[in-house]
């Protein structure tokens, strides 16, 4: 597997319980992948790639910066979910 769902990558790294949480997330417009703003539940992410994620919602102003190491075909336990990214400083 070379690129996966953003927002399948973000259930199966567990960031909300559901995908369609994740997918609103991902729709929301305040998502980045690689600096780039994305709207889009079905953009594609690969190894390597760096999320900026909103923490709080936008009025918050906290963000979360990973970097993904590993896509997954399955969400895991929380353990497993924790070997696909690593966090950056924002």
């Amino acid at each position: 597997m070379e690129h996966q769902r953003l927002d399948k990558w973000l259930w199966c790294a567990r960031f909300a319980r559901q995908r369609e949480d994740c997918a609103r997330l991902a729709e929301s417009g305040l998502l980045r992948i690689n600096r780039q703003p994305t709207d889009k539940s079905h953009a594609r992410v690969r190894p390597g790639d760096v999320l900026t994620l909103p923490l709080g919602g936008p009025i918050a102003g906290r963000v979360r910066v990973v970097r993904i190491l590993a896509l997954s075909s399955r969400r895991g336990p929380p353990s497993e979910a924790l070997a696909l990214y690593e966090d950056l400083p924002p």
